[in-house]
């Protein structure tokens, strides 16, 4: 794995209920790019080669909540990304914690 980019999306709502459905419709077009991702509390995080691809995702997260009738969305995005290496995967970074 070369990239890893962890994205919360905070559209503007009306209320929880609001807020939830947006955001619950951006993590099912982030599931269907068919990336590894994780879903946490705070954000989802997702991992692939392309740099590029990654990006292009993020860049439609925004487009997706606004569809959804979000009036305004921001985002906080951390990312890692080790061109000619390998990064820590999701699974090397969580695994450990969510065994029973």
């Amino acid at each position: 794995m070369r990239a890893s980019v962890a994205i919360q999306t905070l559209p503007a709502s009306k209320d929880n209920e609001e807020l939830v459905r947006v955001v619950d419709e951006v993590i099912a077009y982030i599931k269907s790019t068919g990336l590894h991702c994780y879903v946490g509390p705070f954000e989802t995080t997702i991992e692939g080669d392309d740099y590029d691809q990654l990006m292009d995702i993020v860049k439609e997260c925004q487009h997706v909540a606004i569809r959804c009738g979000a009036p305004k969305v921001s985002a906080y995005i951390k990312v890692v990304y080790e061109p000619e290496g390998e990064i820590l995967t999701i699974d090397e970074k969580v695994t450990k914690h969510h065994q029973d």
